[in-house]
């Protein structure tokens, strides 16, 4: 069996995956608050666990895997979007959810197992927090009920530093009732403009971390294999869920491996509105960057190493992704990926590394094409973007009539590069390789032979009107 390593954040060490139960792997993904489209920072954890699905399936069995990522639907962000715009909270929260959808989709990303909304787990959330204050972990006050950091010892070992160490700066919401400074919310009241559920404290509804933990509790049990998301969530969210899962569940581990990826940033800066660099994986994708190629760009570093979004990086990827879908079309693919891309994804998700292996498979379409999809990219169906491109190149050419063009190209290329090495005047092979690459064609010349590779830059019309020349 292929051996997986990961990164644990909690140990600080890379470390063999060992699953609780090889029959019923379980992983958990922090996912969205619903009130607005999802920025491209947004994107990269969902594709970091994408291709971490897709390897514990492939290890473990498809069946044999649970993944949960959540919707949190019940947060000031959204009041706030409903008092701003006023819409219903439910008519935000579905549109966004649907949004998200979509856009994910897009990125070629499996949708997980189950994807919990927040309001549909208030029960399990108010029998959580009845058990924190029975252990004596939570304390009601002033019809909040807060976690009393306090009682729990192990609390920052998630993110290495002590409590006191953690006040200083921290943003933590401050109030008159609370015991210490770094205590949370796990219940607050609301007023009649506010969503709101009857519990034993009155009328009112769930801090943000006490989701995730009875979420995940009930879909995957008290204690599961993976959980993780962008590094901003270590702390305090991160943190502040082991501790009240532990506590409510001290018989239990929680989650015995974390992964946090490392932030994105945009042309070496961090992306921000107030920069004008702050966008959505939608403006992307409306500007006719293609899905796939943003998940060739996010996957092209590795998770834990901050990301930087460039426009050369997303032209370059367009141009490899137009090269492989060109050698794949019309190629089944081989029956297994490659040994070292599993290799290299299974070395705590070196996607850099598999994406370098897959630059060596250009002579065997059919192995590329297979080990291509198992990181989600060139997946049947995928090529709109590729198609829609070239119609725009020259509405008036069709797809197979240009790809004949190529192919007596490639013929005509052939024979000037034979004669001139019979009469060693390069001067006619030279130009024709100079027009073809002006009009946007990528011209390859080796002992093996001539290769003409399309590229979204090619002029269908142009390169038509070459090879009129050339072939007459």
């Amino acid at each position: 069996m292929v051996e997986i390593r990961l990164t644990n954040t909690r140990t600080r060490t890379k470390q063999t995956f060992q699953p609780l139960d090889p029959r019923n792997v379980r992983l958990y993904l922090c996912g969205p608050t619903v009130y607005d489209r999802a920025h491209l920072g947004n994107a990269r954890p969902v594709l970091v666990f994408d291709v971490l699905v897709r390897l514990l399936r492939h290890v473990y069995g498809a069946d044999h895997v649970t993944y949960v990522r959540n919707f949190t639907d019940v947060d000031d962000k959204i009041n706030a979007r409903a008092a701003a715009t006023g819409r219903d909270i439910r008519e935000i929260t579905e549109e966004t959810v649907a949004w998200y959808h979509d856009d994910m989709d897009a990125l070629g990303a499996d949708r997980p197992d189950h994807e919990p909304r927040a309001t549909e787990y208030i029960v399990q959330m108010v029998a959580m927090i009845e058990t924190l204050i029975a252990r004596g972990n939570a304390y009601e006050v002033e019809g909040h009920v807060l976690f009393d950091v306090r009682s729990f010892p192990e609390y920052g070992r998630l993110s290495g530093r002590s409590v006191d160490d953690m006040i200083a700066g921290a943003r933590v919401e401050v109030a008159p009732f609370k015991r210490d400074p770094m205590d949370f919310v796990l219940w607050k009241p609301s007023d009649a403009d506010q969503p709101g559920w009857d519990s034993p404290w009155g009328r009112g509804r769930p801090g943000w971390h006490i989701e995730c933990s009875a979420m995940s509790a009930a879909l995957l049990g008290p204690s599961f294999d993976i959980h993780g998301g962008g590094i901003d969530l270590q702390f305090p969210h991160h943190e502040n869920e082991v501790a009240q899962s532990c506590c409510a569940h001290p018989e239990a581990s929680f989650a015995n491996v974390w992964l946090h990826n490392e932030m994105l940033q945009v042309e070496g800066k961090k992306m921000s509105k107030s920069l004008g660099n702050f966008f959505t994986v939608r403006d992307l994708l409306d500007r006719r960057i293609a899905g796939e190629v943003i998940r060739y760009v996010l996957l092209s570093t590795h998770y834990r190493k901050p990301m930087d979004w460039t426009q050369a990086k997303a032209d370059e990827a367009r141009d490899i992704l137009w090269q492989w879908r060109l050698l794949t079309k019309d190629v089944e693919p081989a029956a297994a990926p490659h040994p070292e891309v599993v290799e290299a994804i299974a070395n705590d998700l070196n996607t850099p590394g598999a994406i370098a292996v897959l630059h060596r498979l250009r002579d065997d379409p059919a192995l590329l094409l297979a080990s291509a999809r198992f990181i989600g990219l060139l997946q049947a169906g995928g090529d709109d973007w590729m198609r829609a491109d070239y119609q725009a190149l020259d509405s008036q050419s069709a797809f197979k009539d240009f790809d004949q063009i190529l192919v007596a190209l490639q013929d005509r290329l052939a024979d000037l590069r034979a004669q001139a090495m019979v009469s060693k005047d390069f001067s006619r092979l030279d130009q024709a390789k100079a027009d073809l690459t002006g009009a946007g064609l990528e011209v390859r010349m080796s002992k093996a032979g001539i290769e003409l590779l399309v590229r979204p830059t090619t002029v269908q019309r142009d390169v038509a009107r070459i090879a009129e020349d050339l072939l007459a």
